[in-house]
Formats: C-alpha cells, sequence, structure tokens
C-alpha cells in the first residue's frame, strides 16, 4: 500500500481478510456476498467489521484494531439495508478522517455509489491484495508446507477409494472428509472424474461408477490447513488390470509435460521466456489442452495465470518469476480419437536459485512405466 501510495483499502472478500487480518469466519458463505468487511489503513489501523453477533469471536487478534458489527448492505437484509448503507458509508469517512481515496473490492454498485457521493475517490484493491499476496513470507512457506502434508494425506484416502464399481461422487467424498477432519477449510471445485468423463477436462465428480480400467483425473484444489491452498493433479487407473498402450502414451506426454515446463522455473525468468520454451503440445492435443501453463497460488490460485506462446502472435503478458513465488504448472493431454484424457499438475516455490516442488505425491506406475 505504501509502495504505491494506496492510503486505505476497504474489502469484502474472505479470503483477502484472512490474509489482512487472520480472521477466519464463515468463509464460504461470505463468498456469496458482502456480509464481513475490513478497512485497513497504510498507517496500520484495521477495523473488522464481523459478522452480526460473531464479534466475540475477534479476541487477542493483534491485527485488528477495533471490531464492529456488520450492517446488511444487500436487499436480502431487508428494507432497511438502504439506511444500512448510508450509516456505514458515515462510518467509513470519519475512520479515513481527512483521506478522501479508497480502495474498495467485493461491494455492491449501491455501496460504490454511496462513497462516491460522499466524495471518495473510489479505486480497485484487487490488484493491491495480489501485488501483496504474490510472494510468500517464511511463516506462509511453513502454513504451506503443512497443507500440502495434510492435503496430500486425504489424497492418499480418495486413492485408496477408488474401485470397480465406486461413484465418482463416492470417492471424491473421501478426499473431502480427510481434508475436514484435518482442520482443512474447504474444497473449491469437485473436479474427480472417470474413464468417458475425462474428456473434455473440467467435469465435476457426478454419479457414474468406474469399470475396470477406467483413466481417473483428480484435482485437489483444497483449502487446507489455516485457509492455504494445495494445488496438484493425479490421474490413476482404476482396477488391477494393464493399462493400455494408448493410456500409457497419453500420461506419459502429460509427464514430459509436467517435467519440462517445471524445469523452466527459476527467479527472473520472465513469464515470455517460459511460455516461449514451453513443451510444444502436439497439434492432436491443442484445441483440448490446459488454459494456462501455469499459475500462482497462495491462500487459492492467484495472479500470475501465464498464458501459451502461440507462433506469430505477439505476448502481451508482462513479468517474471521471483523468489517467494508458489507456482502450479499444469499438463493435461487429451484428444477426440481417445475419447480419456490425462491431467496432472504439481505445485513449486521458486527459489533464489531455482525452484522447489513441494508436491510429492506419487505418480502413477502402472501408467508412466
Amino acid at each position: 500500500m505504501a509502495n504505491d501510495g494506496v492510503a486505505a483499502v476497504l474489502t469484502a472478500h474472505p479470503i483477502n481478510i484472512v490474509y489482512a487480518t487472520g480472521q477466519r469466519n464463515m468463509t464460504v458463505f461470505s463468498l456469496m456476498g458482502p456480509f464481513r468487511f475490513a478497512l485497513i489503513r497504510a498507517d496500520g489501523k484495521t477495523v473488522l467489521w464481523e459478522f452480526a453477533g460473531c464479534e466475540h469471536l475477534v479476541t487477542d487478534n493483534p491485527v485488528v484494531s477495533e471490531t464492529r458489527a456488520a450492517p446488511g448492505l444487500t436487499p436480502i437484509s431487508g428494507p432497511a439495508h438502504r439506511a444500512d448503507i448510508a450509516g456505514f458509508v458515515a462510518e467509513v469517512a470519519a475512520l479515513l478522517g481527512d483521506t478522501r481515496q479508497l480502495h474498495v473490492e467485493g461491494f455492491d454498485a449501491p455501496v460504490i455509489d454511496a462513497l462516491r457521493a460522499a466524495g471518495i475517490t473510489v479505486g480497485d484493491a484487487t490488484g493491491v491484495f495480489a501485488e501483496a499476496r504474490l510472494i510468500k513470507q517464511p511463516q506462509e512457506i511453513a502454513v504451506m508446507r503443512e497443507a500440502v502434508a495434510r492435503v496430500e494425506a486425504a489424497a492418499a484416502s480418495l486413492e485408496e477409494a477408488i474401485a470397480p464399481g465406486a461413484s465418482e461422487v463416492g470417492v471424491w467424498a473421501e478426499f473431502h472428509r480427510h481434508l475436514i477432519a484435518t482442520d482443512g477449510e474447504y474444497v473449491s471445485t469437485r473436479l474427480f472424474q472417470s474413464g468417458p468423463r475425462t474428456f473434455p477436462y473440467f467435469q465435476e465428480a457426478g454419479p457414474r461408477r468406474m469399470q475396470p480400467g477406467d483413466l481417473v483425473c483428480f484435482d485437489t484444489d483444497a483449502l487446507g490447513y489455516m485457509g492455504y491452498a494445495v494445488d496438484f493433479s493425479r490421474t490413476f487407473l482404476c482396477g488391477a488390470g494393464a493399462a493400455s498402450a494408448g493410456q500409457k502414451a497419453l500420461y506419459r506426454q502429460a509427464h514430459e509435460q509436467l517435467q519440462h515446463n517445471a524445469a523452466l522455473l527459476g527467479p527472473d525468468v520472465s513469464y515470455e521466456d517460459f511460455a516461449r520454451a514451453a513443451w510444444p503440445v502436439p497439434a492432436a492435443y491443442r484445441g483440448h489442452g490446459y488454459y494456462c501453463l501455469a499459475h500462482g497460488l497462495g491462500l487459492c490460485g492467484e495472479f500470475p495465470y501465464v498464458p501459451h506462446y502461440f507462433e506469430g502472435q505477439p505476448y502481451a503478458f508482462d513479468g517474471e518469476f521471483r523468489p517467494g513465488m508458489v507456482i502450479c504448472i499444469e499438463s493435461y493431454i487429451g484428444a477426440e480419437q481417445e475419447a480419456q484424457g490425462v491431467k496432472l499438475e504439481d505445485q513449486y516455490l521458486i527459489t533464489p536459485t531455482g525452484a522447489e516442488r513441494l508436491t510429492t505425491y506419487p505418480y502413477c506406475d502402472a501408467l508412466l512405466n
């Protein structure tokens, strides 16, 4: 904030509230609207409007200077919400003092209109948080390592449950059960599919029952320990039979893409140089490949989402990998001819000398060898 000349930010985004204050409460519920908010000033003063009746949860928090009850700012709160908006904006204006600039995220248009009507210049807070969250602090890396260990244990529960006749949702539930039992937060997607549902990708877990010889794709997308995300993907083979030659070919290419691109990571490597040197996806698979080469990770999927380079087109994505960034390398290989696909992904920490793989869950021997 100080570097960018931002005097204050006001956020209703529950993940950024956790990042700024460490205060977790009803995260999933709060994703549905502005129910909790935080004002963070560059001088360090932080006011948290906690969900009404939950103010007592903010105890001994050294980051939160003051806790207030959050008013209802949306129509679902009832006919008084317009008056509540006016009162809330008056509170914010008073807390800003002589400052008339505020960067905001997560509020509906009536709140933004009221802030501007009060003479406050409104900017976008999302970029401020994206830049702050880009480089992980040592405490964050320690938490992320613990989160990885817990999510990998949950993934092992899922893998053990894969069997002919088991439903996708039933097996996926084992992962969710283990995650929550080890104080995980939630799973942000339901990316678990089998057999013909592995192509095209992004199909969510459903009632289909797995068959012997099915490929089974799984993406963790887990908000784990202390809310920090763990994001890796694996593809398994259902049953004790041998994989087909076609399945092995898909898997080996996905694995090669993953390893090749991961080897390119390092400090000061530009996104463009990384994309230009990335593994060349065969033409048969390009139409259904993964939409990005890599993305950041922290409390969720984060900036940067590094796009592919396409011959003859300008690459309009500036920046470079920096020490302290956590990056996920993505790979998906699948095509209509095979009517199945393979998803792999790993999570890396950019170090001063290279990159460290944080996720060490084993690959599938039956498909790789």
